[in-house]
């Protein structure tokens, strides 16, 4: 299986703009700029994708793995920070939150699964930054 997406760039890096669109069309040619990845610009940046990406792949890890154990959750909220050392332009971690509501479930074997799916989800195998988790299970 393979997924695309395309970025068209046209200019120089702080006055310049760029157009992203996703195979599914989700995405159509969606604006991203300097001023949206470095400062308070109002459209999308690579940083903010890839946050959305590994937030959405946790959960359904998450759910996967719940299934597995006999559990199914009422809901995962996840959340994605991604930081970025601007000097050294890396990408230096992903902090995942999660709140999650899933019936008849023990704390151990929530942070279990949680933490499988935290190292075992596609997108956070192919990050090589510090993936942290903070999850915090809600009695239904």
């Amino acid at each position: 299986m393979k997924r695309t997406a395309n970025a068209v760039w046209s200019g120089n890096l702080k006055e310049g703009e760029g157009n992203i669109t996703t195979q599914s069309g989700v995405l159509k040619d969606a604006q991203y700029c300097f001023n949206s990845r470095f400062g308070k610009g109002e459209s999308t940046n690579p940083d903010e994708l890839l946050a959305a990406a590994h937030s959405g792949c946790f959960a359904m890890a998450l759910s996967m793995i719940l299934g597995k154990e006999g559990f199914t959750a009422d809901s995962l909220d996840v959340t994605s920070t991604i930081s970025m050392d601007v000097d050294k332009l890396e990408i230096t971690s992903s902090n995942l939150v999660l709140k999650a509501k899933i019936p008849n479930i023990s704390q151990e074997k929530f942070m279990e699964c949680a933490q499988a799916a935290k190292s075992g989800c596609p997108v956070s195998k192919a990050l090589s930054i510090k993936i942290n988790l903070d999850a915090t299970l809600i009695n239904s």
